[in-house]
């Protein structure tokens, strides 16, 4: 039931947020204002239904140390994206064609920090974690994974092998990020660093969801495999690459710092009980 309550209160904002920003139609100022403040109001709400529905402080989203994480985690976002564009770049797959919108950037900023945010929130924060606790970390990183590369599917250029690559490249990554870290803001900054760079910098398309106005001009051609097609560069094998090899990174450092939490059979067959009755 906590996972419900969970999900139902960070989904409403999301929900609320998503349509606030498509109510001002493209305005870059009001899409920053409004990304940010959704963002910001699904963390609070997220940490009041933690508090609410566990008895407990919401330590993965505390304010000391946020910062620092959250850039630690775009400054990864960013390099590992401008990693794979660079490749496909050095493939004759992506060309910058000369400078592009500031104003679309400045919309992406928001756009992309409330998706970063309420995404994280629901995945990482709240189904990860809580199936971690039942059935452990490498159970709930696969299972997670799945759901997050399948409703990619629902974006309007997707297609099987981008939600696939994106079950592979983000969602084992950033469960990782966090089975690593303990804190959500590590792969929220992650996730927007990410999403910006492909979007808000090198104009990318993001997902499926279609082009995009950042600060450079660029356009993409050659093999689905190396440019990622209509899905856009995550749907590169260079994207998944370097998503698995973070994956590696991280729950190398998950090990280390005894973050793992082992497959609990007994957990699992008493759930399986509990929907039986």
């Amino acid at each position: 039931m906590r996972l419900l309550k969970q999900l139902l209160a960070v989904s409403a904002v999301a929900f609320v947020g998503n349509a606030a920003v498509n109510a001002v139609g493209g305005n870059s100022f009001f899409t920053l204002v409004l990304g940010t403040g959704a963002a910001v109001l699904a963390v609070f709400v997220y940490a009041w239904a933690v508090r609410w529905s566990e008895r407990r402080e919401p330590v993965e989203v505390a304010a000391k140390g946020s910062a620092a994480s959250i850039g630690l985690g775009t400054l990864i976002g960013v390099g590992m994206f401008t990693a794979v564009i660079v490749n496909i770049m050095l493939m004759g797959g992506y060309q910058v064609d000369g400078l592009g919108s500031m104003t679309g950037a400045i919309a992406l900023l928001g756009f992309m920090a409330a998706a970063a945010v309420t995404e994280e929130l629901l995945f990482r924060g709240i189904l990860f974690r809580i199936i971690e606790e039942r059935i452990g970390t490498w159970v709930s990183l696969v299972l997670t994974s799945l759901l997050f590369g399948l409703i990619h599917l629902a974006n309007p250029d997707a297609s099987l092998w981008g939600a696939i690559a994106i079950a592979i490249e983000a969602g084992g990554m950033l469960a990782a990020a966090y089975a690593a870290t303990r804190t959500l803001w590590v792969p929220i900054g992650l996730h927007f660093g990410w999403n910006f760079a492909a979007a808000g910098i090198f104009s990318t398309v993001v997902s499926g969801n279609g082009d995009s106005q950042g600060l450079l001009s660029g356009t993409t051609s050659g093999s689905a495999l190396l440019t990622g097609g209509d899905f856009g560069p995550e749907g590169s094998l260079y994207a998944v690459g370097f998503g698995l090899l973070l994956t590696v990174v991280f729950m190398r450092m998950a090990r280390r710092r005894g973050n793992l939490v082992p497959f609990r059979r007994a957990a699992r067959v008493e759930a399986v009980a509990r929907l039986a009755r």
